[in-house]
């Protein structure tokens, strides 16, 4: 199975190509230059490949949550090349691809959602997948949902940005913390390939970004 995987939800422009057992990459510090760097890149993985748009069994993106822009921006992307070469389209969360970077088998995974907010969910392994045990949600650290055991890992932005207010709401439930990792489009093109081989596939024009949040700045009010 061929799949092109990219993720542009925070500050790096990520892309993979999965072609079988075979996996190529890129991954770029963009800032604010997604829109500007993620067409060439697609290009340049797919010629490193030696594949075509068309030669693809599907495309996948990073659905989110994340940066309002970048999510637009991907989604935006992957249906106008789905639609080009009338391919099939899969949307991976943000924070699935967070946790399945982590070698545990209890996750929750935090991004940073700024305004002192994280985008959460937690994952457990259940015979090597992830099963979604609080779906993604958008809270202030110290009300985050509890989580049942310990042996957590935490990991993500968010954690970076708030680890003193998550240490106080999950403590002694956090086993370590791993607040350095991103969602990758690695992570991104294996999930979407269990989803094509399901059959759980979107038409171009069915492809949405998962914002969770409904608005990206406060008023002067609420500061």
């Amino acid at each position: 199975m061929n799949i092109l995987a990219f993720d542009t939800s925070n500050e790096y422009c990520s892309l993979a190509l999965l072609m079988g057992d075979d996996m190529l990459e890129m991954d770029m510090l963009a800032g604010q230059g997604h829109s500007e760097m993620i067409l060439p890149m697609i290009g340049e993985i797919l010629a490193d490949g030696g594949i075509s748009l068309h030669g693809l069994d599907g495309i996948a993106f990073g659905s989110g949550p994340g940066s309002f822009t970048g999510l637009r921006i991907a989604c935006g992307v992957a249906q106008g090349l789905a639609y080009g070469a009338r391919l099939p389209v899969v949307g991976v969360g943000t924070l699935h691809a967070l946790a399945a970077s982590v070698h545990a088998d209890r996750i929750v995974a935090c991004l940073d959602a700024r305004m002192g907010e994280i985008y959460h969910a937690a994952f457990v392994r259940n015979e090597g997948r992830l099963q979604c045990v609080h779906e993604p949600g958008l809270y202030r650290p110290e009300q985050a949902p509890q989580l049942e055991g310990d042996n957590w890992t935490g990991c993500g932005s968010g954690f970076m940005a708030c680890g003193d207010a998550l240490e106080d709401r999950y403590a002694g439930k956090l086993e370590r913390i791993e607040a350095g990792l991103r969602p990758a489009s690695r992570e991104m093109a294996q999930l979407a390939a269990c989803e094509f081989k399901a059959g759980r596939i979107l038409e171009a024009a069915q492809a949405t970004p998962l914002y969770v949040r409904n608005k990206v700045a406060l008023k002067e009010s609420e500061r």
